[in-house]
Formats: structure tokens, C-alpha cells, sequence
């Protein structure tokens, strides 16, 4: 930061913006500096589920944070895709009549069942209660 950009720093907050070229952008994903697994889910996606988390648990303020931990601890071990895939079996798992058939074959139950022992783990660490089977988010 220069010196003109500091004084008018101390002025106004927003004075002075770095703009960083698209082409430096792209040098530093393509030369190893891409973002952690952790970091590829969009904030919608953890938004959701924070907030299913929570009509789960409690509308408490401690529950943001608790929620927030497990959809990051989901977020470290799983990539998105799949936890789209294995939330969405999860979740539609009890869905009866023949709509629900495509969520009752053996790969929907696998991926259910690894989705919710996940979740078990990431609720247990963060310090939350037992997600129920038919709430899952």
C-alpha cells in the first residue's frame, strides 16, 4: 500500500481498493494456490443447512455456532457433490409410495447411511444433539 493510500486510508475506509488483475487470479488457482476442500461449498449451501441445523436444535444463538461447526466439519471430509448426493437421499430416505423408490435402493442406503454417520460425528463434536432420521438436512 502506498503512502497516498494510506493517508487516505486513515480518511476514509474505503479510499483505496487493490485491484487484482483476472489474469493474476488465475496464475495463483492455477499454480497450487487454489482454495481447500473445505472451502467449496457455497454460502447458500451452508446457509441451508445451518439453518435446518437449527429448526433441528434451537433458534438459540450458541446453535449458529454449533451448526456453523458441523457443516464445516462435513465441508473438511466431504466434497460438495456428495453431499448434495448423500443429504438428498438422507433426506428424502423415508419418502413413501413410488416416488420414494429411487431413495430405498441399495446405493441410496449406503449414501444415507454415510451421510447421517457423518452427521452423528459432526453433531457429537460440536456439541449438539442427535439429528433425527427424518430431519436430516
Amino acid at each position: 500500500m502506498n503512502s497516498r493510500c494510506r493517508t487516505r486510508l486513515a480518511v476514509a475506509a474505503f479510499a483505496c481498493v487493490a485491484v487484482i488483475p483476472p489474469a493474476a487470479l488465475a496464475a495463483d488457482v492455477a499454480g497450487g494456490n487454489a482454495p481447500s476442500k473445505g472451502n467449496d461449498y457455497p454460502t447458500q449451501g451452508r446457509v441451508e443447512y445451518v439453518l435446518g441445523c437449527m429448526d433441528e436444535n434451537g433458534h438459540d444463538f450458541a446453535n449458529v455456532y454449533k451448526c456453523s461447526c458441523a457443516i464445516d466439519r462435513i465441508a473438511a471430509v466431504l466434497p460438495y457433490d456428495d453431499y448434495v448426493e448423500q443429504m438428498t437421499f438422507s433426506k428424502y430416505a423415508t419418502l413413501g409410495g413410488e416416488g420414494g423408490n429411487e431413495f430405498r435402493v441399495d446405493r441410496a442406503r449406503a449414501q444415507t447411511k454415510k451421510y447421517r454417520a457423518l452427521q452423528q460425528e459432526a453433531y457429537q463434536a460440536c456439541g449438539l444433539a442427535k439429528p433425527s432420521p427424518s430431519a436430516s438436512k
